[in-house]
């Protein structure tokens, strides 16, 4: 089976549990998670299965969609309501302050991760540094975030939902909202509704996973769905041949077809219209690559 499948993770499991769980319903090894959340938070995981694990990287980069609920008033170590508090405030934000600072945390800027996190402190994951009361030395990095709309606000708690970049944590944006309003938050709960072009709607549930692989199976989106975002170049038959062996192509692109040099990565389709590689410009004119071969 080659494609993503996509679950629609319950709270309180890994993506780890997650992928284990569809292994064993599909009795496929090759399966892999493409984007971590985080145990409190549900929502879109999309699994790649079978030759589709060698798109994880692309799969990865896309940009997400979210849903939280941040509670202002206090603070945790994890910097959500899993952790230990850390300091508590009698103060809450008023509406507008809320809107504002919102506000001020779209766009582009540098944000640091949770030092509860899976990134990498000279080889030790960063969350391991933090359970030994280690010192953890993090480094922001570069996020976007063209999207960020208060969906409701009670006083005490703010549901938001937003936009953002491949790398982006939600609760390091709870925890800076919370120093902008002066009050201190953490992030509540949180529900991922879209990763790259995989959405609520194309989800299956843990339970059909279990219960109906077969259902399950029929859901996935097969590998050439995939990545439509790249331009495609399709195929002769000889071409086809050429790119199983990872030679060089040596064509002119037709006008249809997107042209090659305007962009990093190209989707190869052979003539039945399946996805057989990527491939990136070669070092002359109209050459192309292929970088990573699926047949």
């Amino acid at each position: 089976m080659d494609g993503v499948v996509v679950i629609d993770k319950p709270q309180g499991l890994t993506s780890h549990d997650v992928v284990a769980a569809a292994r064993r319903a599909f009795r496929e090894k090759r399966i892999g998670h493409t984007g971590t959340l985080d145990p409190m938070a549900t929502g879109v995981l999309p699994l790649a299965c079978g030759r589709a694990t060698r798109l994880v990287r692309f799969l990865t980069a896309s940009d997400k969609d979210y849903e939280a609920a941040i509670a202002f008033g206090f603070t945790t170590d994890t910097l959500d309501v899993t952790g230990s508090e850390t300091s508590r405030s009698d103060r809450y934000p008023e509406l507008a302050t809320v809107e504002q600072s919102l506000a001020s945390l779209t766009g582009d800027y540098l944000q640091m991760p949770p030092a509860y996190s899976a990134k990498k402190v000279a080889g030790t994951r960063a969350y391991e540094l933090a359970r030994r009361d280690e010192p953890v030395a993090l480094t922001a990095v570069p996020v976007k975030v063209p999207r960020v709309e208060l969906l409701a606000f009670d006083g005490r708690t703010a549901r938001v939902a937003l936009t953002c970049s491949a790398g982006f944590y939600v609760r390091s944006f709870a925890q800076s909202l919370g120093e902008l309003v002066g009050t201190g938050a953490c992030l509540q709960a949180l529900r991922r509704t879209r990763s790259g072009e995989f959405g609520l709607g194309d989800a299956v549930s843990l339970a059909v996973l279990a219960e109906s692989p077969d259902a399950a199976a029929a859901r996935v989106v097969p590998l050439e769905r995939l990545l439509e975002r790249f331009p495609a170049v399709h195929l002769t038959s000889e071409e086809r041949v050429f790119v199983a062996h990872g030679r060089m192509l040596e064509r002119s692109i037709d006008r249809t077809e997107s042209d090659p040099a305007s962009t990093e990565w190209v989707r190869l389709v052979d003539p039945d219209g399946r996805l057989v590689a990527l491939a990136t410009p070669g070092t002359r004119p109209g050459s192309l690559h292929p970088a990573v071969v699926l047949i």
